[in-house]
């Protein structure tokens, strides 16, 4: 393959495939950590500097703003896949052309997206229950990170790119130029120019622009060869059919998943703000727990797109070995969590029904991460190889069929104590049948994508 002036570009058909994954994975950690971290220090500042009412509006916002931008995201995981595989088989140009491909569909969708992101806010807030004493700053939240929604959507796509080439270093730096600025304006807003909910939102949206812009301001400097040109219009219809071929599952099965989301916090809302709030400081320590997990699982899906192209299948074997394993000994070390989360819940706020609330979260989800981290590995390989039909028929089975009931059932027959073991639940189904279809071999099926005249 020829240099492509890409200084950071990883090929990741030869060499140890330990060794891949995790230098792949350490920079996505990172980047994680910090895009977490920031998350955190939106609670802190708003739980410390406004009120539980406030912690609970921005918890309520993840949700719905993660089901909003899914499609998108969709398109990115499509994108990766796609554009590793091409690069794995050494087809550049047809990875220059999958960049121009899914930039123009993004593009051509970007304002109607946005529009529709605020147009449905007070509907889904009137679906999630909230408790009326954080309905307002709710609004107010969601409203403006929706009407910035453009710039999240942008800095994913040029994750996804420099994923499908190999890249997760670069990523991280404008991940880092996001949280710092974020982390600053949050201070700024919120603390000095005391703006409230709305000072919180406004500094997650200037950040995420910023960074999106960056990004594309750096791709081109750097890597000329697949620099990115927003308003090119070049798009390749076969392309676009089989990035959204990969994508779409993708992207319906994150946006159930997010509805699914909602359908618990609906649940969770009926106990009041402070439960609320406990819950998304719970949620806040679950997410930063599942990062190493999460960044191995992404470095796999690259692995694999690269090796399918490449036709190494030994290679595919054995790099999904090392991450399961890998995955399931952090969820062990995870367990340690469970006694350390009250105080971990102190930082944010010292109420005790938000410390209790969350306490139950952790205390119920921690035992069965290795069962989410196998299943989780092997739904990301698979989507690699190209098949996203079964992860998505899988997590829509176990996070939304199973989970939503199960924490509703528990939740009206045992309270709010132990409604959040439905989730651990649905996680051992999940991972059941993906056992199942992985040792199946079907998802091999679908060969190369870069297997084209």
């Amino acid at each position: 393959m020829a240099d492509h002036s890409a200084e950071g570009l990883r090929n990741m058909t030869e060499g140890s495939p330990a060794g891949h994954i995790f230098a792949f994975a350490l920079p996505l950690l990172a980047g994680s950590f910090l895009q977490q971290l920031y998350n955190m220090v939106d609670s802190w500042v708003v739980g410390n500097y406004v009120g539980d009412g406030a912690l609970a509006a921005v918890g309520i916002g993840f949700p719905v703003l993660f089901m909003l931008t899914s499609l998108f995201m969709g398109l990115s995981n499509g994108g990766t896949v796609v554009i590793s595989q091409f690069y794995g088989a050494g087809k550049a140009d047809r990875a220059r052309d999958a960049i121009d491909t899914v930039y123009t569909t993004f593009m051509a969708a970007a304002i109607p997206v946005t529009i529709l992101a605020v147009v449905l806010v007070r509907p889904l807030l009137h679906l999630l229950q909230v408790d009326p004493s954080a309905q307002q700053e709710a609004e107010i939240y969601l409203t403006t990170v929706c009407a910035g929604v453009v710039g999240t959507i942008g800095y994913n796509l040029n994750a996804g790119i420099l994923a499908g080439l190999g890249n997760s270093r670069s990523s991280l730096l404008f991940l880092a130029i996001s949280s710092v600025l974020n982390i600053c304006l949050d201070f700024l807003f919120v603390a000095v120019f005391h703006m409230g909910v709305f000072g919180a939102a406004l500094a997650t949206i200037v950040s995420q622009l910023v960074s999106w812009l960056f990004g594309i301001y750096y791709i081109n400097r750097h890597y000329s060869d697949f620099a990115i040109h927003p308003f090119s219009r070049r798009f390749d219809t076969t392309l676009f059919r089989r990035i959204f071929g990969i994508g779409l599952p993708s992207a319906i099965q994150m946006s159930l998943v997010a509805l699914g989301g909602m359908a618990v916090m609906g649940s969770v809302n009926v106990y009041g703000k402070e439960y609320t709030a406990g819950y998304n400081i719970g949620s806040r320590i679950d997410q930063m727990a599942f990062l190493p997990i999460q960044s191995l699982c992404n470095a796999v899906t690259s692995f694999v797109g690269q090796n399918m192209g490449a036709n190494k299948p030994q290679r595919i074997r054995r790099g999904i070995q090392v991450t399961v394993l890998s995955s399931i000994v952090w969820s062990c070390a995870c367990l340690l969590l469970i006694p350390l989360s009250p105080a971990i819940i102190t930082i944010f706020s010292r109420t005790p029904q938000v410390i209790e609330a969350g306490s139950i979260y952790v205390g119920c989800v921690m035992p069965f991460y290795a069962v989410f981290a196998v299943m989780f590995c092997l739904n990301n390989a698979m989507r690699g190889a190209g098949d996203s039909v079964f992860p998505m028929v899988d997590t829509v089975l176990s996070l939304i069929l199973l989970r939503v009931p199960l924490v509703f059932w528990l939740s009206a027959h045992y309270g709010a104590q132990y409604m959040f073991y439905g989730i651990g639940i649905g996680w051992i189904a999940g991972c059941l049948l993906s056992l199942v279809y992985y040792f199946s071999g079907r998802w091999k099926r679908h060969g190369s994508l870069a297997e084209e005249k």
